[in-house]
């Protein structure tokens, strides 16, 4: 992974105006990445969206990690299923086409 695609946790805490052990929280949960480079940590720039989501779970709805993490989890449920729902409609419009 290239640096430039990457940003300090340290950074993006200031920036955000996070505690940093939230964010390592949530690494410890496993509902983020967190790269260490040289002995500094960083964050893949792709997973800023999602981390910002979650720091306005936390900050703006106080909710909790564990919540977060359910809802990380059902959010997740949600897309598979919606995949697999498109993937159904698709093989279903094959059998239409071919009557």
């Amino acid at each position: 992974m290239k640096t430039n695609y990457l940003i300090a946790v340290d950074d993006f805490c200031t920036l955000q105006n996070v505690e940093l052990s939230f964010v390592h929280s949530l690494h410890e949960a496993g509902l983020i990445e967190i790269i260490t480079k040289r002995k500094k940590r960083y964050i893949d720039i792709r997973q800023t969206q999602q981390l910002e989501k979650f720091i306005r779970f936390h900050y703006e709805f106080e909710i909790n990690l564990e919540g977060i993490e359910t809802i990380s989890h059902l959010l997740q449920r949600i897309l598979t299923k919606q995949d697999e729902i498109t993937a159904l409609k698709n093989r279903l419009r094959l059998y239409e086409t071919n009557d």
